[in-house]
């Protein structure tokens, strides 16, 4: 019996539950394989290649390559494990965010600073306006 997902009319959102967590659970532990320093820097050698080591989808392995984190993020990964990609690259998680919302770093910074997005039509996809 499928459960009922109402979370699943919030625009932009992916819930990372447990058919995500199933769906992901490659990608995620290739991911958490990046702790270790000598993980890192074999894939930093040959990424394709270190994917390749990996049973993920060829779309889950393209969406790394591309490092499309929102694409990733669909299919199956959970941001805190997704991290450990940009920290590999060297980024922060507030350039990664930025990235993730078409935003430059500073742009995402002062959003957030400012009280993040507005509700308005962020609710959920049925919202109507005025409600």
């Amino acid at each position: 019996m499928a459960l009922d997902k109402p979370y699943l009319d919030v625009p932009g959102t992916t819930i990372f539950d447990a058919d995500q967590s199933r769906k992901g659970y490659h990608l995620n532990q290739f991911c958490m394989s990046l702790m270790k320093a000598e993980n890192r820097a074999r894939f930093k050698a040959d990424e394709r290649a270190y994917l390749d080591q990996w049973p993920m989808t060829e779309e889950q392995k393209q969406a790394v390559l591309a490092r499309d984190l929102n694409r990733c993020i669909q299919l199956g990964g959970n941001i805190y494990f997704l991290a450990k990609i940009g920290a590999t690259d060297g980024k922060s998680f507030q350039q990664m965010a930025g990235s993730m919302t078409g935003m430059s770093e500073e742009e995402y910074r002062d959003m957030m600073i400012a009280g993040g997005r507005s509700i308005e039509g962020n609710r959920f996809v049925g919202e109507k306006k005025g409600c």
